[in-house]
């Protein structure tokens, strides 16, 4: 544990930012897995979760917690297997 006052301060902050970011990441888990399934059951509303699914990932790369580039090779993986599936 840091005994200056400002190194305390930045764990909280770094606790804060790790919860935030965890819950980001677990979004981006679950709209993907929502994605799979639509795309196994041939679903038609996949190409409406596929948006969700790019809204949530470009949210997560505008605030930091994945990098841009990461976001776009994420997007271009679920659109492949959107596209293969029709």
């Amino acid at each position: 544990m840091p005994n200056i006052k400002s190194a305390m301060k930045r764990v909280e902050i770094g606790e804060k930012n790790n919860l935030r970011n965890r819950s980001i990441k677990s979004g981006i888990k679950s709209v993907t897995k929502k994605l799979d399934a639509a795309v196994d059951a041939k679903s038609a509303d996949a190409a409406a979760i596929m948006r969700e699914a790019a809204s949530t990932v470009d949210k997560a790369a505008s605030k930091g917690v994945i990098h841009k580039n990461a976001a776009n090779r994420k997007k271009a993986q679920l659109a492949r297997k959107l596209s293969k599936a029709q």
